[in-house]
């Protein structure tokens, strides 16, 4: 079987991340979220180092939404009644979700806080 090409591969990558945004409303309030974390973060002009972290920080989050869907989508497709460890599926897997988000605002705090504070209250 012949592989797609690459630009073929891409545009299905996207079409699911469009998917992923137009049907799960989580997704949109993280999309939200990342858009304010980086409009401080260039206001507040991070170095590269805190840059980086927090590139890295709201990509893990937003794959972990589209890997929720993923698992959400899958599970509806092979339990389409409702099944006790369906749900455990679905619910462990946004629990990770909701793991990855903590964890981004412990990060976002701990990267963008102290500069907002020097910004802010010190002067900076």
């Amino acid at each position: 079987m012949r592989q797609p090409s690459f630009w073929r591969s891409v545009s299905h990558a996207w079409a699911g991340l469009v998917y992923t945004f137009h049907t799960q409303r989580n997704a949109r309030w993280h999309t939200i979220a990342a858009l304010a974390a980086i409009a401080l973060a260039s206001w507040l002009q991070l170095d590269a180092t805190r840059w980086a972290i927090l590139i890295l920080t709201i990509g893990a989050v937003c794959a972990g939404e589209t890997i929720n869907t993923t698992v959400e989508a899958l599970v509806d497709l092979l339990s389409p009644e409702w099944h006790e460890r369906a749900k455990v599926a679905k619910d462990v897997s946004a629990g990770a979700v909701l793991l990855l988000a903590i964890t981004a605002i412990a990060v976002g705090a701990l990267l963008l806080g102290p500069p907002l504070w020097a910004k802010l209250f010190a002067g900076g």
